[in-house]
C-alpha cells in the first residue's frame, strides 16, 4: 500500500536523505535520552518492519488517535496515510478538492516520546530554522503530498553542511525495550478555504522485539 502511494502522480516533499552524519560531528548523547545515533534527513522503506538493517530490535506502532488499524484518516478535504518508523513520522496526504490546500507548519507541533512538545521540523527544515519561520506547503487540487516529521529539538548542528541532521525518535540498540507503550504524535495546522483546521495524530508503541 506505502508503495503504492508513493509511486503515483503525486506533490511531494524533498526527497529524504539516508546518508551518514560526517566524522567529528556526532554531539554528545542527550543527558536526558543517552541517544547517540544522528541520521541524515529519514529515508523511509517499504519493508513490513520499519527501521535500520543493522538495528538490534524492532518497534511495532499502533495509531491510537484517532483510532485505525491501517493508520489512515479521512474526511470530506484529506486523507491521510502514516507510517511510524524509529528515525521520524512519515506521512502522505491528499487533497480531495479542487481547490489547493495549504500546511501551515508553524503552527503545527510535534508531542514526543518523553511527553514534551514544541515546533515540527519536515523534510526542508534545516539547523537554521529553528528560530525562524517555515514556508508553507501548498497541496494543489487532487493531489498528493508525501513527507515526514519529527521534533525540531532534534535538530543537530550540521557544522556548516546543509545536511539535516537529527536525532531518531526511538533507539534501536539495547535501551529500545524501555519505550514499549510511549505515545508520541503531531498537530499539523491546515489552511482550507482561509480557514485554520488543526488535525491531531497520535501514536503508540505496541511492542518492541529483538531482531
Amino acid at each position: 500500500m506505502f508503495l503504492a502511494l508513493v509511486s503515483s502522480g503525486c506533490s511531494s516533499g524533498p526527497a529524504p536523505e539516508t546518508a551518514a552524519p560526517p566524522r567529528g560531528q556526532v554531539p554528545r548523547p542527550d543527558p536526558e535520552t543517552g541517544f547517540t545515533r544522528i541520521v541524515s534527513g529519514a529515508g523511509d522503506t517499504v519493508s513490513v518492519i520499519p527501521g535500520s538493517p543493522d538495528a538490534l530490535y524492532a518497534y511495532y506502532f499502533r495509531q491510537v488517535e484517532p483510532p485505525s488499524d491501517r493508520f489512515t484518516y479521512r474526511d470530506r478535504e484529506l486523507t491521510f496515510f502514516f507510517r511510524p518508523t524509529p528515525s521520524a513520522l512519515h506521512f502522505h496526504v491528499e487533497n480531495l478538492t479542487e481547490r489547493p490546500i495549504w500546511i501551515e507548519w508553524d503552527r503545527g507541533s510535534f508531542h514526543d516520546p518523553f511527553g514534551r512538545s514544541g515546533a515540527v521540523a519536515h523534510a526542508s527544515t534545516r539547523w537554521n530554522n529553528r528560530y525562524g519561520s517555515q514556508a508553507s506547503t501548498q497541496i494543489p487540487g487532487f493531489q498528493r503530498y508525501s513527507d515526514y516529521v519529527f521534533p525540531m529539538d532534534y535538530l543537530v548542528d550540521p557544522a556548516g553542511s546543509t545536511e539535516q541532521l537529527h536525532r531518531p525518535l526511538f533507539p534501536e540498540d539495547t535501551s529500545a525495550p524501555q519505550y514499549t507503550d510511549r505515545l508520541f504524535g503531531v498537530d499539523l495546522m491546515f489552511r482550507i478555504d482561509e480557514d485554520l483546521r488543526p488535525y491531531t495524530f497520535r501514536f503508540r508503541v505496541r511492542s518492541v522485539l529483538a531482531r
